[in-house]
């Protein structure tokens, strides 16, 4: 018997994007028994009237303040029961079989505890939604590799294509579309909500691994992310963030690089005014 999935889905002022996650969702279920609940970050455009007049069938927690992706996600898993749990972004659509798929995935790699698929965007071209854990060398890396994909040679893109397209076990894999194994994210604490936005899913990924478990690249699924919402809406403030969980990602994981990064950050002027908390 196929173990059973819940889907948690965080919006906040997304109210497009997620009801179209959520028709896509329902016109390409998985193939096991599956419930889902969206947690909604006190959204103020009318996304949870929205889901409830379209979707009444839809669990749907309405927080009376923005607490964040972590923590809001961590509403929706406690809210939940099934074996497995996908964490799906508002912003994403997924197709026939790419569900299932994604848990089988997981399933048949028995030192796995989580899982994440090939992000495409909206015109179809992948993004680098996995990579090595977070330092100073791997953020390097990964830059460099960013920019291979947009415009670098197109020997050296192929290449790296192919290396996108085969299945591995990684550091990390994106929270835009991340399914893990409940008893494994239970006995790691689910995840750290001390960040805000951005560098959780890496942090939960490292965490799952400290604890023995693997964390599995499945790029024959595939999920469309529509990214960059929350950028084109509020730039600043979504950078603002990005600089605060990195500072409090390198605090907590590399304690003696955090302080030249906050330098670092400051001597561009991009470095946020509050100290990190984790």
């Amino acid at each position: 018997m196929s173990a059973s999935l819940s889907i948690v889905i965080v919006t906040f002022n997304a109210r497009t994007d997620v009801l179209a996650c959520l028709a896509s969702v329902h016109a390409h279920p998985p193939a096991r028994s599956w419930d889902l609940i969206v947690v909604d970050n006190a959204s103020t455009d009318g996304t949870p009237d929205a889901i409830a007049a379209e979707w009444p069938s839809v669990r749907l927690v309405r927080l009376p303040s923005n607490r964040g992706f972590a923590a809001a996600n961590n509403v929706g898993i406690r809210d939940t029961a099934a074996d497995l749990v996908l964490l799906l972004n508002s912003d994403t659509l997924v197709q026939a079989g790419q569900l299932e798929g994604l848990c089988v995935a997981l399933e048949t790699e028995p030192l796995a505890a989580a899982a994440g698929p090939r992000l495409v965007d909206g015109a179809g071209d992948q993004e680098l939604s996995y990579g090595r854990m977070i330092s100073p060398g791997a953020e390097a890396g990964q830059k460099l590799r960013g920019r291979i994909l947009a415009r670098g040679p197109e020997w050296l893109r192929r290449r790296l294509l192919r290396e996108m397209r085969t299945r591995q076990f990684v550091d990390w894999v994106s929270g835009a579309c991340l399914l893990v194994r409940r008893d494994a994210a239970e006995r790691v604490g689910l995840l750290d909500e001390r960040y805000f936005m951005y560098c959780e899913d890496v942090d939960f990924c490292a965490a799952l691994r400290a604890a023995g478990h693997r964390v599995l690249y499945a790029p024959d699924v595939v999920v469309t992310h529509l990214r960059g919402r929350s950028r084109a809406t509020a730039p600043t403030a979504t950078t603002q963030r990005y600089r605060e969980s990195q500072l409090a990602f390198y605090r907590k994981h590399h304690p003696r690089w955090e302080p030249l990064l906050r330098w670092y950050l400051a001597a561009r002027g991009v470095a946020g005014p509050r100290r990190p908390t984790v």
